[in-house]
């Protein structure tokens, strides 16, 4: 069976390109999560798994759930999901649509995770230096970790910056071995 990223992508493309030809990228990404969490609940991937339980039901549980929160295109989109058996991959087809919003919007979430909590002036500085280096909008998100001893770890999509002294403490472990 093909892996969920693959079967995923279509639809999230579908998705997106809908959404961007009517502007409504964040609505989109609202109903997209929406949808995600309903099919990812316990007892709806039992139903959705079970052969026996017709697809039309299924539709009208998550539509009743999901109710004024879809509008006409989310509510066919789910359908459609529906009718081709992927209710199973819609939390892989909300993260791939976010992937082509953050790339129509020119954004990145960015993630610190410090010994630390960082002060304002610090983030500023993180957000302004991580937008000039990407090129892009920073949404900056940070954590607070104290094993990693001091300094902090920047992941920024497939990027990460390790700064942290149990990271350089790693490397030096790791030079002093070979």
């Amino acid at each position: 069976m093909a892996e969920k990223s693959t079967i995923a992508r279509p639809y999230a493309q579908a998705a997106f390109d809908i959404a961007q030809g009517k502007g409504e990228l964040k609505a989109w990404s609202d109903m997209l999560q929406l949808i995600a969490a309903v099919s990812a609940d316990k007892a709806m991937q039992n139903m959705i798994a079970n052969p026996t339980i017709e697809r039309e039901k299924i539709i009208d549980i998550i539509l009743g759930v999901c109710a004024d929160n879809l509008n006409d295109a989310g509510k066919s989109f789910v359908k459609v999901l529906a009718e081709n058996g992927r209710l199973n991959v819609t939390n892989e087809i909300a993260e791939r649509y976010e992937w082509h919003r953050a790339e129509a919007e020119k954004t990145v979430e960015a993630e610190v995770t410090s010994a630390f909590p960082l002060s304002e002036t610090q983030i500023q500085q993180m957000t302004k230096a991580l937008k000039k280096r990407l090129g892009r909008e920073v949404n900056l998100v940070t954590h607070v970790d104290d094993s990693i001893v001091g300094g902090a770890i920047i992941r920024a999509g497939d990027m990460v910056i390790d700064g942290s002294v149990s990271g350089q403490l790693d490397k030096l472990a790791t030079t002093l071995m070979h």
